[in-house]
């Protein structure tokens, strides 16, 4: 067993898993050379029975990992399997990138999908809490100090507004993720005048956006993605650290959900650990760290980078699943949150009066619009 093997499904749940594992990419990949071909066919680039031959094709791809590491990218073995199993069409006029940024637009794509479910998932359940305890009078804090009263049904409705705008964009960003096509040098000069043409087919074919120009150099849609994927992430952690310091025995204003192990210790059977929150917390921090490699890989040489795009691909398969897995581990955690109104009230300072007053009614109603 792997470490990956070993705490990954700690983190990250199965459905997210899957969706960015190695055979996710593979099969991205397999489905831009399919995607590819079928475009070059309807433009009469290649012939259509080529094409055919491509899509049926079922290439032995045992090894295709190791076999990697002499030409730097995965795409390059899986061609030579291809080929083998479908004759020289295959992936013509295209280059590696093209084939390996369009998976990963596939990758992300697909990979979205669980992501914003449990994103919603923990909208739901903010806005649920809002909702139920709109009128529960607790102490506001600044600094870590106790300052005028508040309900927890704005703390909840200011998570709900945090994670629904993260959602947001994610959402936008999903609709955009754009195809590569731009072979050898960004010209597509292999397919002469049918490049651009090819270019909207294939994007087509995939689902994927046209872009105006092959984003070989640019590379906005990783990085804009994972950035998205660190907010997102952040605004999940907000609301986890939140659940920590409010469950601290000394506080005791709330707690997660106990029974069969959950959130017992090895040596302190008394306790009852935030075990979701700190799930959460922990595969968030997993996500800066990857989208701060996506970033870093925005400066690259000339028409193709020598070593950051490489580095893009683990990093966005790991930003994508710190996400997936944060959101996974809040949402059960706020699903099974007890919240302690009696302790709320009994933790306030004298100085507070008790009462709130403003506009936490409204601002409550406004954050419910959000959900």
């Amino acid at each position: 067993m792997t470490s990956s093997d070993l705490f990954t499904p700690i983190f990250v749940p199965g459905a997210v898993q899957d969706a960015v594992s190695g055979d996710a990419w593979l099969r991205a990949m397999l489905d831009a050379e399919v995607a590819l071909a079928a475009a070059e066919a309807a433009e009469g680039v290649i012939p259509a029975d080529a094409a055919a031959a491509i899509a049926a094709a079922r290439p032995d791809l045992e090894g295709l990992a190791v076999a990697a590491r002499d030409s730097g990218n995965p795409v390059v073995p899986l061609v030579k399997a291809l080929r083998a199993a479908a004759g020289e069409w295959v992936h013509h006029g295209a280059t590696s990138q093209d084939i390996l940024d369009s998976a990963a637009m596939l990758v992300a794509r697909r990979a979205l999908g669980p992501v914003l479910d449990e994103l919603d998932g923990v909208v739901g359940e903010c806005a649920r809490l809002a909702r139920e305890h709109r009128d529960t009078v607790m102490a506001g804090r600044t600094l870590l100090q106790q300052a005028q009263p508040v309900t927890f049904g704005l703390k909840a409705a200011g998570w709900l507004a945090g994670v629904a705008g993260a959602r947001a964009r994610l959402r936008m960003l999903r609709a955009e993720l754009p195809a590569q096509l731009g072979g050898a040098a960004g010209t597509l000069s292999a397919l002469g005048d049918r490049g651009p043409a090819v270019l909207e087919r294939f994007a087509s074919e995939l689902g994927l956006v046209a872009p105006a120009l092959p984003w070989h150099g640019d590379r906005r849609p990783v990085a804009e993605l994972g950035a998205a994927l660190a907010v997102a992430a952040g605004a999940v952690e907000k609301v986890a650290l939140d659940v920590v310091l409010l469950a601290q025995t000394e506080v005791g204003e709330v707690a997660e959900a106990s029974g069969g192990g959950r959130g017992g210790s090895s040596a302190m059977p008394h306790k009852r650990n935030p075990v979701g929150a700190v799930r959460a917390r922990a595969a968030a921090r997993s996500v800066r760290a990857a989208a701060g490699v996506l970033l870093e890989a925005m400066a690259g040489e000339h028409e193709r980078a020598a070593g950051a795009w490489h580095s893009e691909w683990p990093a966005l398969s790991d930003a994508l699943a710190g996400t997936g897995g944060a959101a996974w581990s809040l949402h059960e955690a706020l699903a099974g949150l007890t919240v302690d109104p009696e302790r709320m009230r009994a933790n306030m300072t004298d100085v507070m009066s008790g009462e709130t007053t403003g506009a936490a009614g409204t601002f409550v109603d406004r954050a419910l619009e959000l959900e």
